[in-house]
């Protein structure tokens, strides 16, 4: 089964936060991701709703809304 990746923009757009809370996740370990052959960054769609210290392996399958209006934070 192959994982689902987002770049970093559609990330930004599904759960509602900034490039930068995006890249300081990234920098944390917070969000599993990989780097394309040209360089870009592609987010781990699974990655962005685990529980932290969870590893991605053992975190159950979330499906990705198909745009950022289907999710609500409560910050």
């Amino acid at each position: 089964m192959d994982r689902q990746t987002l770049s970093i923009m559609k990330a930004c757009e599904v759960v509602g936060v900034s490039r930068r809370t995006i890249y300081n996740w990234i920098s944390a370990g917070k969000v599993e991701y990989v780097r394309t052959a040209g360089g870009s960054i592609r987010i781990f769609a699974d990655s962005l709703w685990r529980s932290p210290g969870v590893p991605a392996a053992d975190a159950q399958a979330v499906p990705v809304p198909t745009h950022a209006a289907a999710v609500q934070r409560n910050t």
